[in-house]
């Protein structure tokens, strides 16, 4: 029985950087051009004709930016293009959901579009890479698109960094952020939580409830790391933060200690050994410390 051998998905190809290029030729193009003024490669079709597609990476669009990029469209015009694929009797749009929700806002009964002919693989990879080179993405829906590029097209990490211009590392860490509980992603969707506090709470015990205190107390990055660390199991009470009751003893020693030397001591001890530490404020002190300690007469 001969084995079947699959063979990897094609990459991206032609797709994104040759259409990309394509687009950014193009004259820009302003509502209410009729075909005769329309640059070449571009038309004019109905904003009802386009429909946006199901797999689009982006999931989130801020009304902020969605509603100042409609006021600028509503004074301008869509500058650049929309590519669209025909499907059924409309078009599915491939990158540009976002100059066409404006559009919409904008209340355009047109927009300047570039018809293709792509695969289904080939509109999804494009409208991937092109949200992410175009940085339109928050980082949990960038992270998704680099788990589909990796999983759906057979790219590896090496070659997906070349293909949307980021390093691995880059990629590997977002794609990290995937092993933190859905409702502590929804926080970083919504901005409540950045990147950076969300790396820190990864690996983290009951990583959902200290994402809770970092948003109540509005906690930096610094501060969130050390609560994730001090969460964690097995630490010590000093790694904790915590105070740690100290041996009689060791505080007699130290008193002695200081006398004697006339500076401050400070004894750490410990099961496997300890540390003793001698404070000075001038070099003076440093000097006489010196002498003691060789031997040498003051």
């Amino acid at each position: 029985m001969t084995e079947t051998v699959r063979k990897p998905r094609p990459g991206l190809g032609r797709g994104l950087s040759a259409l990309m290029g394509e687009v950014s030729r193009e004259t820009p193009v302003a509502p209410g051009n009729d075909a005769p003024g329309t640059p070449q490669g571009v038309r004019m079709l109905p904003v009802g004709a386009l429909n946006p597609h199901p797999g689009q990476p982006r999931r989130h669009f801020d009304e902020a930016a969605l509603e100042e990029l409609a006021q600028s469209i509503a004074a301008r015009g869509v500058i650049q293009p929309i590519v669209v694929r025909p499907q059924g009797r409309g078009y599915q749009i491939v990158a540009g959901e976002r100059r066409w929700r404006a559009a919409q806002r904008a209340h355009l009964h047109e927009v300047p579009v570039i018809v293709r002919e792509f695969s289904d693989a080939e509109t999804l990879e494009i409208a991937l890479v092109e949200n992410i080179q175009r940085q339109d993405l928050n980082a949990i829906e960038e992270a998704e698109a680099y788990a589909r590029l990796l999983a759906d097209f057979g790219h590896s990490q090496e070659a997906l960094a070349k293909l949307v211009n980021k390093s691995r590392s880059h990629i590997a860490n977002l794609m990290r952020l995937l092993d933190l509980p859905a409702p502590v992603q929804a926080q970083v969707v919504a901005g409540a939580l950045t990147m950076g506090h969300a790396r820190a709470l990864i690996g983290a015990p009951d990583a959902e409830a200290l994402a809770a205190q970092v948003i109540a107390k509005g906690l930096s990055v610094r501060e969130t790391e050390k609560l994730a660390r001090a969460a964690k199991p097995g630490r010590s009470a000093a790694e904790r933060g915590e105070p740690v009751a100290r041996d009689a003893d060791l505080i007699a020693l130290e008193s002695q200690l200081a006398d004697a030397l006339g500076l401050r001591v400070r004894i750490d001890h410990g099961a496997g050994g300890g540390r003793l530490s001698l404070d000075y404020s001038t070099l003076d002190q440093l000097d006489m410390l010196c002498q003691r300690l060789s031997g040498e007469r003051l």
